[in-house]
């Protein structure tokens, strides 16, 4: 069995250990401190692995929500509702073919840089003289490496995300504000060129008087 293999079942072994945790657990795992960036993950929130069936998904998700849902935690319905709208963002994202593939992207990054980062360690252990084992060599370790590289890159990828719609937002407004500048000084010119029209019109020379 590969690494990669081993990681798996591994995952597999976690679902099912979570598959029995109770709606506060649930309510707690989804608003723990420092889950901003896990959340953003549908796997993660959905306890799936990337290659889940979307039916299978969506399954999973009408099991959480039976445990999350407002209504069925009314002495935690601040935190349930939460909880709620997480997981329901989540199935949006699994449904969404370009958000699916874009965290898709994320795994299969997370997984190239940390084999690097593996490798890396292991010569510079056999370098010194040193058996080259490492804690990423055990399929809990390597989750645990993967999910943070994972979470590292999602947390990026938000952050990319939202500069560029800050960029694009703040283009577009400063368009607005060009086009409105330049049509107040439109108006502008076009009142004072009419008050001059008017105050020539209005303007009549004094009547002369003639000696005689």
């Amino acid at each position: 069995m590969s690494v990669f293999d081993s990681f798996y079942q591994d995952l597999k072994n976690t679902e099912n250990a979570d598959a029995v945790l109770t709606s506060e657990q649930q309510i707690e795992r989804l608003l723990k401190p420092g889950s901003t960036y896990l959340n953003l993950n549908p796997f993660e929130v959905l306890q799936i692995d990337p290659e889940t069936d979307i039916e299978v998904a969506k399954k999973k998700y009408k099991k959480l929500s039976l445990l999350v849902h407002p209504d069925k935690n009314p002495d935690d319905r601040e935190r349930a509702d939460k909880a709620f709208d997480i997981i329901k963002k989540a199935l949006k994202q699994i449904e969404d073919p370009v958000e699916v593939n874009r965290c898709k992207d994320c795994y299969t990054e997370a997984r190239a840089r940390l084999n690097i980062v593996m490798a890396e360690k292991k010569r510079k252990l056999r370098k010194e003289g040193k058996e080259d084992i490492i804690e990423e060599d055990d399929p809990a370790g390597f989750r645990k490496a993967l999910r943070r590289a994972t979470e590292l890159l999602t947390q990026a990828a938000e952050k990319r995300k939202l500069a560029e719609e800050f960029a694009k937002n703040y283009e577009e407004s400063r368009d607005e504000r060009s086009g409105s500048w330049r049509n107040f000084q439109a108006k502008k010119a076009k009142k004072e060129e009419k008050g001059k029209t008017l105050r020539g019109a209005a303007f009549k020379p004094p009547k002369v008087k003639i000696q005689k």
